[in-house]
Parts: C-alpha cells; sequence; structure tokens
C-alpha cells in the first residue's frame, strides 16, 4: 500500500515560506529549548514527514513541531499509529500540552482563570498596548543604545506578552500577534546586549526570539531576528557566521515582496562584506541596497521597528562600515558625511557611532587635526557609557598618539578625554 503525502504540512510550509532545510533548522532550536541539546534533524527529515513515509513522529519530534508552528501534530496531518488518514482529527486537544513550551523563558501555561471566574478575552487592543510601550525602547535604544537597562526593559516586555496567552482565550490571530511580539521585544533585548558587546545573553535573547518568532509565523520579525544575528556575528569577528544568518535573513520572501527589507539585508551584508575583506562582494551589496532602497514603495505598511531606523542614512553608515574595514577611507568618509547629513534628530546613538567613525576615516588618511575635531563632537555620555563608541575612541586616541606623536592635537585630545571621563 503506498503512502499518502501529507498535504497540510505542505501547505502550512508554503504559507510561511519554509524550505525542507529551514523547517528543519527550527525544530532543530525548538528540541534544543525542550531538552537543552539541539536536535538532529535535516531536509531529508521533513521530506520524509511530508512524503508520509513518517506518519506520526516519535512524542520530541511531535512537541518540536508543535513549538515551531502553533499547531497540534493531528493538524499538521500526522496520523497516530493504526489510524487512516481519513480519519476525522480530533477537534481539540488539551490546552496544556499545546501551549506549554518548555525551556528557556519561554514557558506558556494553559490558559486558565482562577475558580469561579469566567476567562478574560484577549484581543488585539492588549497587543496594540505592548507596541505603544515598545515603541518608548525603541526611542531609549536611538537615544542611549546598548544600555542594560534597556536590554531588561526589552525583555520584560516579552515576558508579559507571553503572560498575555495564558491570561485568558483569543483567536489565533491574537496568539500569533502576541507571539511576534514577544520576539519583537526579545529581538530588541537581543540588539540592545549586541550593542552593549555582551554576546553571551545577545545569544540567549536570540535563542527565545527565533523559537518565538517561528510560533508567530510573521516574516518580519523573522527578517529581523536573523539580521540581527548576523550583525552579532560580523561585531564579534565571525564573518562566516554572519554571512550565514544575514543569508537566511535574506532568504526570506518577504524581501521579495518588500524591496526596503532586501535593502536593509544587502547594507548589512554589506558591512559584513567589509569585515571579511571582501571589497568586490562590499562595493556589489551596497549598490544594490541603493537601487533596492530605490524601488522601495514609500506607502506600504512596515513594522515600527524598521521604519525607526532603516533610511538613507542608515544605509550610508553601514557602508561606511564596510568602507572603513576594507581600508578604503576616502570613500568611507564620503558615506560618513551623507549619513551624518541625513540622520534624524533622534538618533543619538548612530550620529555618535558615525562620528566615530569619520573621525578614524579621517585621521587614517593622514589629517589629525580633522579627526580630532570630529571625534571631539561625540557626546560624553556616548563617549563614556556606550561599549562599542568608548572602545571605538579608545583605539582612535591610541592611533593618534602612534601616528601624531608630539602634536598639539595629541595635547588637545587628551584634555579633551579626561574633561569627558570626569563629567561622566
Amino acid at each position: 500500500m503506498g503512502t499518502t503525502r501529507n498535504a497540510p504540512l505542505e501547505a502550512w510550509m508554503r504559507e510561511h515560506g519554509h524550505s525542507a532545510n529551514s523547517l528543519a533548522e527550527a525544530a532543530n532550536r525548538a528540541v534544543e529549548h525542550l531538552t537543552g541539546r539541539t536536535g538532529s534533524y535535516d531536509g531529508s527529515s521533513v521530506r520524509a514527514w511530508k512524503s508520509g513515509r513518517i506518519r506520526w513522529p516519535n512524542q520530541l519530534t511531535r512537541q518540536a513541531l508543535e513549538i515551531v508552528t502553533g499547531l497540534s501534530a493531528a493538524d499538521l496531518g500526522f496520523v497516530p499509529r493504526g489510524r487512516a488518514h481519513t480519519t476525522p482529527a480530533p477537534q481539540q486537544e488539551d490546552d496544556m500540552k499545546r501551549r506549554t513550551l518548555v525551556g528557556g523563558g519561554l514557558a506558556v501555561a494553559a490558559a486558565a482563570a482562577a475558580p469561579g471566574t469566567a476567562p478574560r478575552r484577549i484581543g488585539m487592543a492588549d497587543v496594540e498596548r505592548l507596541q505603544k510601550r515598545f515603541t518608548e525602547v525603541i526611542a531609549s535604544d536611538h537615544r542611549r543604545g546598548g544600555q542594560p537597562d534597556i536590554e531588561q526593559q526589552a525583555a520584560a516586555l516579552a515576558d508579559e506578552a507571553l503572560n498575555l496567552q495564558r491570561a485568558g482565550s483569543s483567536t489565533q490571530r491574537v496568539r500569533s500577534s502576541l507571539y511576534a511580539a514577544a520576539a519583537a521585544f526579545r529581538s530588541s533585548a537581543m540588539w540592545a546586549a549586541i550593542d552593549g558587546r555582551r554576546y553571551p545573553e545577545a545569544q540567549a535573547h536570540m535563542r527565545e526570539a527565533q523559537a518565538l518568532a517561528e510560533m508567530s509565523g510573521d516574516q518580519g520579525i523573522k527578517f529581523r531576528i536573523w539580521s540581527h544575528a548576523g550583525s552579532m556575528y560580523r561585531h564579534m569577528g565571525r564573518p562566516g557566521d554572519a554571512i550565514a544568518a544575514n543569508d537566511v535573513a535574506r532568504g526570506l520572501h518577504i524581501t521579495r515582496r518588500d524591496p526596503l527589507f532586501a535593502s536593509l539585508g544587502l547594507a548589512r551584508q554589506a558591512a559584513i562584506h567589509g569585515t571579511a575583506q571582501d571589497r568586490t562582494g562590499a562595493h556589489r551589496a551596497v549598490g544594490q541596497a541603493q537601487d533596492a532602497m530605490t524601488r522601495a514603495d514609500t506607502n506600504l505598511h512596515r513594522p515600527v521597528w524598521l521604519l525607526a531606523f532603516y533610511d538613507q542614512a542608515e544605509l550610508d553608515s553601514l557602508a561606511l562600515s564596510a568602507y572603513l574595514s576594507l581600508g578604503d577611507y576616502p570613500t568611507a568618509e564620503a558615506h560618513a558625511h551623507r549619513c551624518l547629513a541625513a540622520l534624524r534628530p533622534h538618533m543619538a546613538r548612530s550620529r555618535a557611532i558615525a562620528q566615530t567613525r569619520l573621525a578614524h576615516a579621517q585621521l587614517a588618511q593622514g589629517d589629525a587635526e580633522a579627526a580630532v575635531h570630529s571625534a571631539m563632537q561625540v557626546p560624553a555620555t556616548a563617549a563614556t557609557q556606550h561599549a562599542r563608541v568608548s572602545r571605538m575612541l579608545s583605539e582612535f586616541g591610541a592611533t593618534l598618539r602612534a601616528t601624531a606623536s608630539g602634536s598639539p592635537v595629541v595635547t588637545t585630545w587628551t584634555e579633551h578625554t579626561a574633561a569627558w571621563r570626569a563629567s561622566a
């Protein structure tokens, strides 16, 4: 007797843009949350599920797939042993089993109300309330990026979104929106940790954000998390891992629907190519990012996190990073000036980073006086409290003393940094 293909699973994969390999990766991460050990699925495992060769996976596999999809094994088209494919799937399963996620910070209890009270109905208004508070976290990040309190606020919002899942009943749309919100908040916690060079914390946030994003089915937040992962590995000096993570983001079908997502993915790819000393790849990616941004429809609805930061100034900032890494200092300086001219007033953190990189590009071209003038424009708070800016300015000072020893600008810089420290 031949096997019957698992049409529900295939349909879910098509709807959510999953290949066999990407679903296997998501399931492996879910197993890690359940057991502490990464799963061993690959593309052939998923093909066996799709083809019907495996009609009823083992319990761990079923739990992992339920975490990834938010659906029961029966709803995904799997059939318990001894039942025919034509047997109607159960209409309901134990909510505790379907909703409880074990591991990390993902423990979500079943929806329950206190004895004698009616369950609360959770709606989109609850999601919107959380999203409004999220904008405050984003605003703080743009002002003071990388601070532990921003990371903690974002993580707390993620937990609050998950707690709403157990506060009452809701529709599938609301549940998906809450998972997407939790993933977005956790992704912001991840970014704050990256910006503060707290990489172990960033990786922990990343794992939780990835699992939540899979449950939400939201392509935009999946892109954000994988794109952040690429940036994290770039800052850690691991360009191979950075390219692989960013390729996952760029492979999502949202980048084909919306050129602005494609542009961000390409701009970050350029910065990674710069770290990897791939001059041709960086130059090509910058050009492609610019072309995609030109094609982007400004009237499309997009998530607040994207609209809050990605524009021409950010594209030039990433190009600045790429060319600075490559040692093409005149081109880096040109992008720095373009970035600083276009930055929106509230982007204080981005301005400090661009100003510091401009100083590096000018110093590398032998213009110590202009470089010191640029570096002195960085606010004291960023210079002393932002981990990335502090490190870049420390490196700037060391290079200045090595290349312009005895110059009055060295004295000027030394006195200025002493004033920074005194005001911190």
